[in-house]
């Protein structure tokens, strides 16, 4: 870890505990604001009679290893190459991917009736 200039241990002392804090809350708000138009996008896309498995099991296996794993996929992109920023590339990938699919698949439920076959 000394070759890469990262330090051995957190100085406790150097941690803003109050920027920390509000960082963490901005990102629970955010997170927050994201998942209730999730919840209904996905409850729009299946009908009743698969809904729970149909809209369950992709959105846990997408949290699960796109999310789960991001932490470690980061930190080896900036060890692979020494630059710190580097890692926020496959999250950004992922976002993107995941946007350019979504406009490309998903339809429009406005007429549609949510409760039909």
């Amino acid at each position: 870890m000394r070759a890469a200039s990262y330090p051995a241990s957190a100085d406790p002392a150097r941690i803003n505990t109050a920027m920390l804090v509000l960082c963490l809350t901005a990102m629970v708000v955010l997170v927050s604001m994201i998942y209730g138009p999730v919840a209904a996008a996905l409850v729009e896309m299946f009908p009743t009679r698969i809904r729970y498995t149909a809209m369950s099991v992709p959105y846990h296996a997408a949290v699960g290893w796109l999310g789960g794993l991001l932490p470690a996929i980061a930190y080896s992109l900036v060890v692979a190459t020494g630059n710190v920023y580097y890692g926020l590339r496959y999250p950004a990938l992922v976002v993107s991917l995941s946007f350019l699919i979504g406009m490309y698949f998903m339809r429009e439920t406005k007429e549609r009736d949510l409760h039909a076959d």
